[in-house]
């Protein structure tokens, strides 16, 4: 397994969660229309954003989880089993813990 490929690929895909984070500060920031019936749609558009900016959060976080078990050494090993994470899978969801058989008892 090449995991210098995935860890490129994981602090690229890093990036882009970051520089999209950064536009949902903006836009959250801006500032507001003072009529009511679009400043309701700006807090509806205010809602999503903030959900994607939790998405992105909690990507980051598996991102970088993924990173540390790049430089520990045990990257593409189920941290539940100890099982080699199949290719495909990590094609994926590059930053997955967790093999098919455990991520599958998890839900």
């Amino acid at each position: 397994m090449d995991t210098m490929r995935y860890k490129a690929l994981l602090e690229g895909r890093k990036a882009e969660i970051l520089t999209r984070l950064q536009k949902i500060d903006t836009d959250l920031g801006r500032s507001r229309n003072p009529d009511s019936q679009d400043r309701a749609m700006e807090a509806e558009n205010d809602e999503v954003l903030e959900e994607f900016g939790h998405v992105g959060s909690d990507e980051i976080k598996a991102i970088d989880a993924a990173l540390q078990r790049v430089e520990d050494g045990t990257f593409g090993v189920c941290v539940k089993c100890g099982d080699e994470i199949a290719e495909e899978r990590l094609e994926a969801v590059p930053y997955t813990p967790f093999c098919k058989t455990c991520a599958a008892d998890l839900h």
